[in-house]
């Protein structure tokens, strides 16, 4: 009866995030699609958007709460400590520029896509191309993780390290990749296809589709790791995260377990790839760094780490900070006190000193998954106990 009672107070705690994740998602498009003036002339609430808040920022802040949704899966579920999740970003992206853009000119390849049939290049479909960044990176996912997952804690932390720098270094040198260019290299894949919303002539409300499209999707990546958490793989994953031998004595395939979060979360940074190269209009080498794979951890982490709803509160609030909180922060404090101080160049400081602050006092992160809670807090919850019962025996 206690577990059904759980269940039921969970699937409730879900449900009330649901729906308002789905207020939200509606507040903020009809906001930025029809409520603010952007083609018109710019008026108070305009300006203060726009400082704060733009639809860029926005967007941006929306593929990165679908790539730690995905890291959270290899993390937070799985307790697999991964530093070289960049890697499934760098190879979605290219998916996008490879199978949406003109870069392979020589070629002439359209299918539903959304330029003319005469534009040299492969052209698919956007949808098609989530699906095909997502699988490829899946596949990659398996392939990487094979070899490396019979490692633990620090070692495969190192091993993943390598792949996430070995990969994009492979896409950052790749105009001469065994006598083929793969990348462009430095210069990258400028223009990729726009995203086909069937709607004619968008003008400046472009962004607002777009800001729908990833607010789907990065829906689509809170169903799948709501579904997974609850079914017989995610209660697998949490076995090999709280104690991986004792998961293997109860009968869980560890490697046949943990290749499946890898494959899953490396799914979800295709499809965060693909939305990214779309945002951005292009793929970039440089882009896909190091710092990177650390920021989105942090994320998981700071959010609350195998929490869905805190991993998203966490990379929304870490993104928008580095993006745009920062410089909006910085131009109104010089504004208002003369100064000319650059608060966005101490953005790794500030990083670190919360990260420090967190670890201290609230180690399970702003929105906590109540196991996770319970296992930092087991040594405090034991000295309870113990004061409790001296204080029994005393009387």
């Amino acid at each position: 009866m206690a577990k059904v009672s759980v269940a039921n107070n969970v699937t409730r705690s879900n449900r009330k995030w649901i729906i308002g994740y789905s207020i939200a998602a509606f507040v903020l498009f009809i906001t930025y699609q029809f409520l603010i003036p952007w083609d018109g002339l710019p008026s108070g609430i305009y300006q203060v958007v726009n400082r704060w808040m733009p639809p860029s920022a926005v967007n941006e802040s929306l593929v990165y709460v679908i790539m730690a949704l995905g890291l959270n899966i290899v993390v937070g579920y799985a307790g697999l400590l991964d530093l070289g999740y960049v890697a499934f970003w760098a190879i979605g992206g290219y998916c996008a520029g490879w199978f949406m853009s003109e870069f392979f000119y020589f070629l002439n390849i359209h299918f539903f896509g959304s330029v003319p049939a005469e534009a040299p290049g492969i052209h698919i479909n956007f949808w098609m191309v989530l699906v095909i960044g997502g699988f490829v990176c899946a596949l990659f996912g398996i392939l990487i993780g094979a070899p490396t997952l019979r490692l633990k804690s620090d070692y495969l932390a190192l091993v993943t390290l390598g792949f996430g720098e070995i990969i994009p270094q492979v896409f950052f040198n790749g105009e001469n990749f065994f006598g083929f260019n793969i990348s462009n290299g430095t210069r990258g894949i400028v223009r990729v296809d726009p995203i086909p919303v069937g709607v004619k002539d968008l003008g400046p409300f472009d962004f607002g589709w777009k800001l729908l499209i990833f607010l789907f999707l990065a829906a689509v990546m809170v169903f799948i790791s709501l579904r997974l958490r609850r079914g017989r793989l995610g209660r697998a994953w949490l076995a090999i995260r709280e104690d991986e031998l004792a998961a293997s004595m109860m009968g869980v395939p560890l490697m046949r377990t943990k290749l499946a979060s890898y494959a899953v979360g490396a799914f979800a940074g295709g499809l965060g790839g693909v939305a990214f190269a779309t945002h951005v209009d292009g793929v970039y080498a440089e882009r896909f760094n190091f710092t990177i794979s650390i920021f989105l951890l942090a994320m998981v982490v700071l959010g609350g780490m195998g929490n869905v709803w805190g991993v998203i509160l966490g990379a929304f609030v870490l993104s928008w900070v580095n993006g745009t909180g920062l410089s909006a922060f910085s131009r109104v404090y010089n504004d208002s006190f003369g100064t000319k101080v650059d608060f966005a160049s101490y953005t790794f400081l500030l990083f670190g000193l919360v990260l420090i602050l967190m670890m201290l006092f609230k180690r399970e992160g702003l929105l906590p998954e109540s196991r996770l809670k319970l296992m930092l807090h087991e040594e405090d919850l034991d000295e309870k106990d113990a004061s409790g019962s001296k204080r029994k025996v005393g009387k």
